[in-house]
């Protein structure tokens, strides 16, 4: 595989033993609708309390009739970037490319450089799965005490964005340029926030490995990137 280079998407969260989020549904003008779109990653311990999971979802807002024909882009690699020392740049890498139907995974390894630009570290150790089609039970592949799944899956993301809009739009009395009132509580019926991503679809990329594979210390910062073949 050449370099890849040029940065297509970013996303980036601070593990520390809780649930953590970042999201970004096709904001970003240069990538909007792409294939490379970063939509949320996602680290939380898993419940083997001795593992951890890191998941990447991509290509969001995807209707049922879409997903059932979506493919991963196999001119993109995918990479989860983990710093353990806190100088907030990456100490290993984990990789992820699609091949005719699999899921590629190079890692957890030290990155051949740090930084936008990357090649696939085809010294580490590679395990594979089958990517799962929509509709159909989730394929888990097992080795080395890591586990992998890559497939479509409802977006888990949660987001009121009518009501975001309205508190966010400028022209309330008060001139603060928010509108009066908060967000909604969660539930169905008046009064309560409607979830604007429900009925859509994501690709995940999930990995499952041990904890004592990114490093010791209180917490890790990881960071997800994808990059096109160029």
């Amino acid at each position: 595989m050449k370099k890849s280079k040029i940065l297509i998407g970013v996303a980036m969260i601070a593990v520390a033993g809780f649930f953590t989020i970042a999201a970004d549904h096709i904001d970003a003008p240069a990538i909007a609708g792409g294939s490379s779109d970063i939509t949320d990653i996602y680290g939380f311990q898993a419940q083997d309390t001795d593992n951890i999971v890191f998941v990447a979802n991509v290509q969001g807002l995807m209707s049922p009739a879409n997903t059932s024909t979506a493919v991963f882009d196999e001119n993109v690699l995918y990479e989860f970037n983990i710093d353990n020392n806190s100088d907030a740049i990456e100490d290993l890498v984990i990789q992820a490319i699609a091949r005719d139907g699999k899921m590629y995974f190079f890692g957890p390894t030290a990155p051949s450089q740090a930084g936008l630009n990357s090649t696939i570290v085809s010294t580490a150790e590679i395990n594979s799965v089958d990517i799962t089609e929509y509709g159909s039970n989730a394929i888990v592949e097992t080795n080395n005490g890591m586990r992998f799944f890559a497939g479509p899956r409802d977006d888990p993301f949660f987001m009121d964005f009518v009501r975001y809009t309205q508190i966010v739009t400028p022209g309330d009395d008060d001139g603060d340029g928010m509108e009066e009132g908060a967000f909604l509580p969660a539930g169905t019926g008046d009064g309560f926030a409607s979830d604007t991503f429900a009925g859509t679809n994501v690709l995940s990329i999930v990995v499952e490995l041990p904890k004592d594979m990114v490093g010791s210390g209180d917490s890790v910062n990881i960071w997800v990137e994808s990059k096109r073949k160029q």
